[in-house]
């Protein structure tokens, strides 16, 4: 093994750089790649992590999830790039779909874009993106009921109970993190006992995220990779992160040219 002459603080940078177009880093691969110990490595990640820009896991680390943030601070946060993500989403639907749209800004910005002529049906949990959709002409509206978290959307028993009892064509969930090695998560509980019993009742979920979402985890798993079967993310989307996705076998959108 040769002496790399990366200092420590270069080093952590460069660690940095990779976790973020990567969406993870291997302990014992950064060892080898600069020539140094793991505990040197672990210690590298261990400032990173105390600065709240990765999260440990065995073997490693991931980009951390996404901190919480109002719905309302939501809304006019990346607008340009929620309004791609819905326009990219919306070309993915068919005529005479039932579509269960998860409470989120990203799903409101694809509430607001529906296609009338498509003659969709919407079920929501979330009051905005309801009316966002009922202001679609030709889309037919079905709300959720149940206690209004936090999130925008109705979780509890009795929105548990009403999921239970449908049948949707496409789910868009609202995750606030996507994993390439473990799919989907969410930050809260209940919210992700309503989220899993929405996967469980689709036939096609269409994940749409946000690049600050991708390589991250939660604390409560919504589904795996194998539930999942389109991404779709911005252009600006990390092309290292999205070649991960798409080597796990999930349809990315944009897709390669």
């Amino acid at each position: 093994m040769t002496s790399d002459p990366t200092l420590p603080a270069e080093r952590t940078q460069l660690i940095l750089q990779e976790l973020r177009q990567q969406g993870r880093v291997v302990a014992t691969e950064l060892a080898r790649r600069y020539a140094v110990s793991e505990d040197s490595i672990r210690r590298d990640l261990r400032e990173l992590a105390a600065q709240g820009l990765c999260q440990r896991v065995y073997g490693g680390a991931v980009l951390p999830a996404p901190k919480a943030v109002p719905l309302r601070e939501r809304m006019t946060q990346d607008r340009t790039g929620k309004d791609e993500l819905a326009a990219r989403v919306c070309t993915l639907l068919q005529p005479g779909q039932v579509l269960l749209i998860d409470a989120g800004s990203t799903n409101l910005a694809i509430a607001q874009q529906l296609p009338g002529a498509l003659g969709l049906t919407v079920i929501t949990n979330a009051p905005q993106i309801a009316t966002a959709a009922a202001w679609r002409e030709g889309t037919t509206v079905q709300l959720i009921g149940g206690r209004l978290a936090a999130g925008g959307g109705a979780v509890g028993a009795e929105a548990l109970a009403q999921v239970q009892r449908l049948r949707a064509d496409v789910y868009l969930p609202g995750p606030c993190a996507v994993d390439v090695d473990t799919g989907v998560w969410a930050m809260d509980a209940e919210e992700a006992t309503l989220k899993r019993a929405m996967v469980a009742c689709s036939s096609r979920i269409i994940v749409a995220a946000t690049s600050e979402k991708l390589g991250a985890r939660g604390n409560w798993q919504i589904a795996s990779l194998d539930d999942i079967d389109d991404l779709v993310l911005t252009t600006s989307a990390p092309p290292a992160l999205a070649a991960r996705f798409r080597a796990a076998g999930i349809t990315v959108h944009p897709t390669l040219s």
